[in-house]
């Protein structure tokens, strides 16, 4: 389990950049997605570089800042980017976008990414609420000591991907005219793509895309008491289904076309949820 003392200087980093912060919620934007925040009030803006124990992020399409913004008069988080597991730096950096809304008070954090579709009904460029996960990555965050930051020793897993969240974001939809599908998140630890065999393994086991990250935070948020939400742009067939090869550049360009949809889905979202904040 991450020790949250280990932390604890990039909290002291957050806070005396943005005196007075008080996120009601946070958000990660994963591949693809940093620019979908485009609509908020900036009220701050820091590098990952400079947030100890965060660091700058290693992959492209993640800008790797963290903006204090406002929307409907509510304060959020919005972290542009992650850091991925399978950049050797640890669980900490992964994890740290949910430490930081936490200790500054948020309740909910909404996690984006990009992934492979898994089912041949669906197309890149499609939208995906996650209504649950499988983790596949070979490691679970709260292993180790405990710290009672992150929840009890063993967190009910029952419900990670709250009901709540999930009809905010399809009334969001519907209010911005972007259709929504919804399923299944399988994570791997990557950094290679899947093979052919694994992606008829995933199917079976009912996963719906394939992606290399989200899970380890939705894990640590949802012990540590916090809703949360994620949507998923479906960027291309994972391997095997369509005759050719899998690259990273077909990521960002789904990403790119997609990006209006992606953006009206995060504001009517983002209205919806400051309708009900405190």
């Amino acid at each position: 389990m991450i020790d949250t003392a280990s932390l604890a200087p990039a909290f002291d980093a957050v806070s005396a950049a943005f005196p007075g912060a008080r996120p009601a919620w946070g958000m990660v934007l994963g591949s693809g997605w940093s620019e979908a925040a485009s609509g908020f009030e900036t009220l701050g803006e820091l590098s990952y570089a400079d947030i100890p124990r965060f660091g700058a992020v290693g992959v492209a399409g993640h800008a790797g800042r963290l903006l204090w913004g406002r929307r409907a008069g509510v304060e959020a988080f919005i972290f542009r980017g992650r850091r991925h597991l399978y950049e050797g730096v640890g669980l900490e950096p992964v994890i740290m976008p949910v430490y930081l809304a936490k200790r500054f008070g948020a309740k909910a954090m909404l996690l984006t990414n990009a992934a492979g579709g898994l089912r041949k009904d669906w197309a890149p460029g499609e939208l995906m609420v996650l209504a649950d996960h499988i983790n596949l990555m070979g490691v679970n965050p709260l292993i180790g000591p405990h710290d009672p930051f992150w929840g009890p020793r063993f967190p009910d897993q029952s419900a990670v991907w709250s009901p709540r969240l999930r009809k905010m974001l399809f009334e969001a939809a519907a209010a911005a005219g972007v259709a929504l599908r919804e399923g299944v998140y399988l994570a791997g630890s990557g950094p290679t793509y899947e093979t052919p065999a694994e992606v008829r393994a995933f199917r079976t086991m009912g996963a719906d895309a394939v992606g290399m990250s989200t899970v380890p935070e939705a894990i640590v948020a949802n012990a540590a008491g916090m809703e949360v939400a994620g949507v998923t742009c479906i960027t291309n067939m994972a391997s095997g289904m369509l005759d050719q090869p899998l690259t990273h550049a077909e990521v960002t360009e789904t990403t790119a076309r997609s990006m209006e949809k992606m953006r009206a889905l995060l504001l009517a979202f983002a209205d919806r949820f400051a309708s009900t904040a405190p």
